[in-house]
C-alpha cells in the first residue's frame, strides 16, 4: 500500500524541500483482540491463580521481605502513636456519624486490619475520617427523622447492656422495621447503625465494582480546587454542628438544605440557655489544644513524635467530669455507656440498602479520591508505586466487610497520614499496632470514658479542622495564581457549607467542568506579528517591537474548534482581520446589480457618480490589506465535523475575495480530520498549497506564490 508523502520546505532555503513519510497504521481487528481478552481472563493456571492472589492480597509480596531491624522500630513508634490519636478522635468523630463511639473504634479496628492485607501503600492511614463521618451522620440523621425518632442527643439509648436489642425502657420512641426488611422492633441506636450499615456496605460495593470495571478515572473530574472547596465547606459544617455541644445548648439536629443557616439561627436563639460548665471547659479545652498543636508544628524538628494532646486532654477531662461530678451537678452532657467487647456480625438489611443507595455513590467517590490522592502523595514523596485500582480494591472491602461488624465507612486520613510518615512509619505494619491499641480499648478500657463531656470531643473535632480551616488564608495567593481556579474553590465551599456536602460535590464538578467548557468557547485569539530577523511570530497586542507581514494576516485560535466555539472563531477572525466575507461580498453583489441596472438604461456612470472604468476600483475595499489569511493552527488539538465545515467555509468565502487561506502547525490528528472532511479536494492535489509545516514556511510561500516553483506542505 502507498504510503502518504508531505513535502516540507525548509526554513533556511526556498528551493530545498524534504519529504515527511506518515506511518501506516496497523488496523487492529478488535472483535479478535477483545475475544483473546476475554480468554485470557477467564482461564485459570496455577500459576495465574497464584498472581490473582499475590495481587488481590499485596501484604503476601512485601511480608516475606520485610526487614525487621530496619523496620520495626519505626513501624511500632508510629503505630503506637497512630493507635494513641485514633481512640480520642474515633470517640470525637462518632457525634459526626450520629453514632455511639463503641462504633468508630469497631470501624477504627477493622479498617487499619483489611488495609494491612489489601493496600499497597506504606504510609497511608485509613480509618475514621471526618468528612465520611459527616456524610455518613447526615443519611443516618435524615433517615432517623424520615421513621419518626427524636434526633436529641440525649434521647434514651437501645444500647444500654452493650447489645443492640432494645429493652422496654431504652427509647420512647420504636419503629416497626418491617417493612424495612427488619422483622422486629429495632430502637433509635439499633436503627441509625442499621441505616450507617447498610449505606457503608453499598459504598463499598460501589468502590469494587468501579475497580473491577476500572472506572478510577472519575477521579480526574474531582480537581484541587473542587476538593479543597468541598473540604472547606463541609469543615464549616461540622464546625456548625459541633457548636452546640462547645456552649451545652440543646437544640434539634438540623436536616436538609440549608442545615448550616438553620443550625446558627437556632443557636442565637437558644444561647441564654448555654451551659457555663460546658463553655468554660470549652474554652480551656481549645486553649490547650490549640497552643500545643502550634507548639508541635513550630517545634516538630526537634520531637520525635508527635505530642499525645488529645490523650492527655481527654483522660484529665475525664477524671475531672468524674470526680467532680459535672453530669450531676451541672448538667453537663456527657459520652454515656460504651460496652466493651464485641457484638456479634449481623448481615446489613437489604432494604435498608435501596433507600441510601443514591446517598452511598458520592461517598463512594469521596472515600476513593482522598485514599488515592494521599497514596500517591506518599508514593512520590518515599519513591514507590501504589496500583490505583487495587486501592480502590482495599477501600471497598474496608467498607464491605467492617459493616458485618457494626462499623461505618472509612478513608484514608491527611492528619493522620501526615503523624505517621513524620514519627519513622515503614510499612502498614504500624496499622497493625494501632488496631492493637483500639483493641485494647476496645476490650478493657472503653467504660472508662463514660464521663467525659461531650464538649471536650466537639474540642478535639474543632482544632482537629485547623488545617481545613486555613485554606482561607490562601485564597489570595490563589486568586493572584488563578483566578477561575480560585472561582471554582468559591463555588464548591459555599455550596458544600450552604446547601449540602453531597450537592456542594456536585456543583463544583459541574461547576469546573462549565469552567472549562467556557475557556474552550472563548479562547485566546490573537493576530500574529514576526519577531524582526527570526522565523517566529508572537501576538502583536502582547510583545512590542513584532513587524507585520506586508498583505498577510496572521490568526491565531488558542482552543479546539468545535461546534460549541465555531462562531466565536469566526467572529473573531472577522473582528481581528476588519474583514467579514460574507458581508463584503454582499456590497460587491449590490455594488454590481446597480452597476447592471445604470448599463441597461444606456447610463454610463455609477450611482455613486463613478464612470464605469473606476467601479472596479470602487467595488474593491480600503479595509482589505491583505491578500494572503494564514491560521496557526499550532492550539488546535483537535476538530469535529462542524469546525472542518467551518475551516471550509472560510476558505471559500476568502476565496470569493480573491484572498487565499493557507494552514500552519496543523498536527497529525487535525490533517487527518481535514483529509477526511474533504478539505483539500477528493485527490488532496492542492495540499501543498494549503498546509504548511510552520507559520514562517507558510508566509515565505505567500511571498513566493507567483514564482513558479512551490514547495509546500
Amino acid at each position: 500500500m502507498e504510503r502518504p508523502l508531505e513535502a516540507t520546505r525548509m526554513e533556511n532555503s526556498t528551493s530545498s524541500c524534504f519529504l515527511m513519510e506518515r506511518k501506516t497504521r496497523v488496523k487492529i481487528n478488535r472483535k479478535e483482540v477483545m475475544l483473546a481478552k476475554l480468554r485470557k481472563s477467564c482461564s485459570c493456571t496455577p500459576k495465574k491463580l497464584k498472581n490473582f492472589v499475590m495481587d488481590f492480597l499485596p501484604v503476601l509480596q512485601w511480608l516475606p521481605k520485610y526487614q525487621c531491624k530496619e523496620y520495626i522500630w519505626g513501624d511500632v513508634m508510629s503505630g503506637l502513636v497512630i493507635g494513641i490519636i485514633l481512640v480520642p478522635q474515633a470517640i470525637a468523630y462518632s457525634l459526626l456519624a450520629g453514632l455511639k463511639p463503641i462504633y468508630s473504634l469497631y470501624t477504627s479496628f477493622f479498617a487499619n486490619i483489611i488495609y494491612f492485607l489489601m493496600g499497597t501503600s506504606r504510609h497511608v492511614s485509613v480509618g475514621i475520617f471526618s468528612l465520611i463521618s459527616l456524610m455518613v451522620g447526615q443519611v443516618v440523621d435524615r433517615e432517623l427523622l424520615l421513621a419518626g425518632f427524636d434526633l436529641n442527643d440525649d434521647a434514651p439509648s437501645a444500647l444500654g447492656d452493650g447489645s443492640l436489642q432494645n429493652d422496654s425502657q431504652s427509647n420512647t420512641t420504636a419503629f416497626n422495621l418491617t417493612i424495612a426488611g427488619m422483622n422486629a422492633e429495632c430502637g433509635k441506636e439499633c436503627y441509625a447503625i442499621g441505616i450507617a450499615t447498610a449505606l457503608t456496605f453499598v459504598a463499598g460495593v460501589y468502590q469494587v465494582l468501579m475497580g473491577i470495571f476500572r472506572l478510577g478515572f472519575v477521579s480526574m473530574y474531582l480537581s484541587e480546587s473542587v476538593l479543597d472547596g468541598f473540604a472547606t465547606g463541609a469543615s464549616l459544617t461540622i464546625l456548625t454542628a459541633q457548636v452546640k455541644y462547645l456552649i451545652g445548648i440543646k437544640i434539634p439536629r438540623s436536616q436538609g438544605h440549608g442545615m448550616l443557616v438553620i443550625t446558627w439561627i437556632n443557636i442565637l436563639r437558644n444561647i441564654s440557655q448555654a451551659n457555663l460548665c460546658d463553655v468554660i471547659t470549652s474554652a480551656i479545652c481549645i486553649v490547650v489544644l490549640v497552643t500545643a498543636k502550634e507548639l508541635g508544628d513550630r517545634y516538630k524538628h526537634k520531637l520525635k513524635f508527635p505530642l499525645p494532646t488529645e490523650l492527655v486532654v481527654i483522660v484529665v477531662a475525664t477524671l475531672v467530669s468524674h470526680y467532680g461530678k459535672l453530669n450531676e451537678v451541672y448538667a453537663s452532657s456527657v459520652s454515656g455507656a460504651i460496652p466493651t467487647g464485641f457484638i456479634p456480625p449481623k448481615v446489613p438489611h437489604f432494604n435498608l440498602m435501596l433507600r441510601v443507595a443514591v446517598d452511598a455513590l458520592p461517598l463512594a467517590i469521596v472515600s476513593f479520591v482522598f485514599t488515592v490522592s494521599l497514596s500517591e502523595m506518599c508514593a512520590k514523596k518515599y519513591a514507590y508505586t501504589i496500583r490505583a485500582n487495587q486501592e480502590m480494591f482495599a477501600v471497598g472491602f474496608c467498607n464491605i466487610i467492617p459493616s458485618f461488624f457494626h462499623s461505618f465507612a472509612t478513608s484514608a486520613a491527611l492528619a493522620k497520614t501526615l503523624v505517621k510518615t513524620s514519627t519513622g512509619c515503614q510499612t502498614q505494619v504500624s496499622g497493625v499496632i494501632s488496631a492493637m491499641v483500639v483493641l485494647l480499648v476496645l476490650l478493657f478500657l472503653a467504660p472508662l470514658f463514660y464521663s467525659l463531656q461531650k464538649c471536650v470531643l466537639a474540642c478535639i473535632i474543632i482544632v482537629s479542622l485547623r488545617g481545613a480551616l486555613r485554606k482561607f488564608r490562601d485564597v489570595p495567593a490563589r486568586y493572584h495564581v488563578n483566578k477561575v481556579d480560585t472561582l471554582v474553590w468559591v463555588v464548591t465551599m459555599t455550596a458544600s457549607a450552604l446547601i449540602s456536602t453531597e450537592i456542594g460535590l456536585l456543583v463544583g464538578i459541574v461547576f469546573s467542568m462549565l469552567c472549562i467548557i467556557v475557556r474552550t468557547q472563548r479562547p485566546r485569539t490573537a493576530l500574529l506579528g514576526q519577531i524582526q530577523d527570526t522565523s517566529f511570530y508572537e501576538d502583536d497586542l502582547e510583545y512590542e517591537n513584532l513587524s507585520s507581514v506586508p498583505k498577510v494576516k496572521i490568526f491565531r485560535f488558542e482552543a479546539p474548534l468545535y461546534y460549541a466555539n465555531r462562531n466565536y472563531f469566526l467572529k473573531s477572525l472577522y473582528r481581528l482581520t476588519n474583514l467579514d466575507p460574507n458581508l463584503e461580498a454582499a456590497r460587491r453583489k449590490k455594488y454590481e446589480k446597480k452597476e447592471k441596472q445604470h448599463l441597461k438604461k444606456g447610463d454610463h456612470t455609477t450611482a455613486n457618480g463613478l464612470g464605469i472604468g473606476e467601479t472596479t476600483l470602487q467595488l474593491v475595499p480600503k479595509q482589505i490589506d491583505f491578500q494572503v489569511l494564514v491560521v496557526d493552527c499550532s492550539s488546535i488539538s483537535f476538530l469535529d465535523t462542524t469546525g472542518v465545515n467551518t475551516l471550509k467555509e472560510i476558505l471559500k468565502d476568502y476565496k470569493d475575495l480573491n484572498i487565499s487561506v493557507l494552514l500552519a502547525c496543523c498536527n497529525p490528528s487535525v490533517i487527518d480530520s481535514l483529509k477526511r472532511g474533504g478539505y483539500f479536494g477528493k485527490d488532496f492535489g492542492s495540499m501543498q498549497e494549503m498546509l504548511f509545516y510552520s507559520i514562517h514556511n507558510a508566509v515565505q510561500f505567500a511571498k513566493d506564490q507567483k514564482l513558479p516553483a512551490d514547495c509546500s506542505v
